[in-house]
């Protein structure tokens, strides 16, 4: 005769044993955290490694016998690392607010919810608040999959002192959001221009006549809506329960497959750059003189040291003399010396060369 499952109770007991268990082994590896953190203390070192983060969740990852799916290894124990950094010292994060946006949203999810919120009104004072120190961190959104590169983000880096040590995507789900439960009665449509653009062939079909007003943020958008029933706003679910606005369209975005990708800049002076971690990026602009083959010769380097290239993206340098600055995400990390070699040759050939970042990438 099979065995009887053990009654609901029972399982229940069970489940809150466990659950003690685990609470008292966060607990234990909180009291190991702040150890490390009074060495680091001595040591001068930086609370923050998001190559030493990345190691931990893989491996974690690679040791998962289930039936915990492989996926939700990352986001629970980025907010148990969250937990134990803040008993260091607290992060403090800026991105671009209010409440509700994207940037949020890709903040939290990158840092874990045990951070100090730093939210801003325009990419531009993200920027600044980093390089100013009024926060560690910034998170910027740079690449669109629908409509491609953030434009400004890009722009800032050749300006900024700022660089990269991290990155993270996040799918994006635009809702039309309003006081009202219908969309009879709207006279404008608030949101960022990249949320207005993405969200284009739904807004002719179902609101044709409607004006487009570009706003700072989706979440500004929300709150815009939340004052006025005559307007309704594009943004995500949270910053309608943000605002207390009803979800009269879901998903409204044209590409139902649509993400932001983020990367993570810090000041140069506050945080060494992030060591190899098995899977990184190299992040780089350059330009190169105005001349034929100028182009193929700044890639040849890339191509003889076996180094991949992810993405290439090119911005007028606004000189008025038809020049270019070119965006470079390569595979790799500067340590390798595949990587290093080729970096070397690449700046010889180049008439300005910055490097960005090196980070891991975003796999989880």
């Amino acid at each position: 005769m099979a065995d009887t499952p053990p009654p609901l109770a029972a399982l229940r007991e069970q489940i809150d044993a466990v659950d003690r268990e685990v609470l008292a082994l966060l607990n234990r590896r909180a009291g190991l955290a702040q150890a490390v953190g009074e060495i680091k203390k001595q040591e001068g070192s930086v609370v923050f490694r998001p190559e030493r983060e990345a190691q931990v969740i893989d491996g974690l990852k690679a040791a998962n016998g289930g039936p915990l799916k492989t996926e939700s290894v990352a986001p629970i124990w980025r907010e148990i690392m969250s937990a134990c950094r803040a008993l260091e010292t607290p992060t403090r994060v800026a991105y671009l607010g209010p409440a509700g946006t994207f940037s949020e949203q890709a903040a939290l999810g990158y840092f874990g919810s045990s951070i100090a919120k730093v939210p801003c009104v325009s990419i531009d004072e993200v920027f600044r608040s980093t390089s100013a120190g009024a926060a560690d961190f910034g998170v910027v959104p740079v690449e669109n999959s629908t409509e491609g590169v953030i434009a400004r983000s890009l722009d800032l880096f050749l300006t900024e002192p700022l660089f990269i040590i991290g990155e993270t995507s996040l799918a994006v789900r635009h809702n039309l959001l309003r006081t009202e439960t219908s969309l009879h009665g709207i006279q404008a449509v608030c949101a960022h221009p990249q949320a207005l653009a993405q969200c284009h062939g739904w807004l002719s079909n179902h609101l044709p006549a409607v004006e487009r007003r570009p706003v700072s943020s989706n979440a500004e958008g929300a709150r815009l809506a939340s004052l006025d029933p005559s307007l309704a706003a594009i943004a995500s679910e949270r910053a309608g329960a943000e605002f207390g606005l009803h979800i009269v369209a879901p998903a409204i975005q044209d590409d139902a497959h649509n993400r932001t990708r983020f990367v993570i800049v810090t000041h140069p002076d506050r945080h060494p750059r992030p060591g190899a971690s098995g899977h990184d990026c190299t992040s780089l602009v350059v330009s190169v003189t105005n001349r034929p083959g100028a182009v193929h010769d700044m890639l040849v380097p890339l191509k003889a040291h076996g180094v991949s290239m992810s993405r290439f993206e090119s911005r007028p340098a606004r000189s008025g003399q038809w020049e270019y600055y070119f965006y470079i995400d390569l595979q790799g990390h500067p340590d390798q010396p595949h990587v290093a070699a080729a970096l070397k040759e690449l700046r010889a050939v180049c008439a300005f060369f910055k490097l960005l970042g090196t980070y891991p990438l975003d796999v989880h």
